[in-house]
């Protein structure tokens, strides 16, 4: 996992404001969403890297698809 804690913020933080059910009534908000996660995420590295792993995001996010 050679991947750092902000780059994983940023990919939890996309994953989650794009699953989020009010996503297609108001995008904004889940644009507004995906900023305030990655920047609160980026705050707590060794907090945000507990999610890896985790249903919230897998550990193999960014491994190539053979």
């Amino acid at each position: 996992m050679s991947q750092t804690a902000s780059e994983w913020a940023e990919v939890i933080a996309e994953r989650l404001s794009d699953e989020w059910d009010g996503k297609s009534d108001f995008p904004e908000d889940a644009e507004l969403l995906r900023e305030v996660l990655s920047k609160a995420l980026k705050v707590v590295p060794d907090d945000c890297m507990r999610l890896v792993g985790t249903g919230v995001i897998e550990e193999s996010y960014f491994e190539r698809l053979n």
